[in-house]
């Protein structure tokens, strides 16, 4: 099992909306993680700089960040389009972070 690490960019004002979607997420989106690998799933946000760090365990080769062209990944990132910064396709902008220590 890999572990991954990446940050995301939430645009002021939207932390409550944020949060309130995510508490909603959607089962079958929860399911298509689960069934790819992805476990794990944490994502905290730092108010001072709106900035969303998340973290995952990955089983196999597919992140979350590698699920791009399912339907129900899409119809997420346009429902989420509106409180993050974005690519134009609606995916987020996300920017993959190196491990750089770990303890056990």
């Amino acid at each position: 099992m890999k572990r991954e690490a990446f940050k995301m960019f939430l645009k002021p004002g939207c932390e409550a909306e944020y949060e309130k979607r995510h508490n909603a997420i959607w089962p079958e989106l929860k399911k298509l993680l689960s069934e790819n690998g992805v476990c794990d799933y944490s994502i905290y946000w730092d108010k001072d700089t709106n900035i969303l760090f998340a973290s995952q365990k990955v089983q196999g080769e597919e992140s979350s960040q590698d699920m791009g062209s399912n339907p129900i990944v899409q119809k997420w990132w346009a429902y989420m389009a509106d409180i993050m910064e974005t690519n134009p396709d609606n995916s987020p902008v996300s920017i993959p972070l190196k491990e750089v220590f770990r303890m056990e």
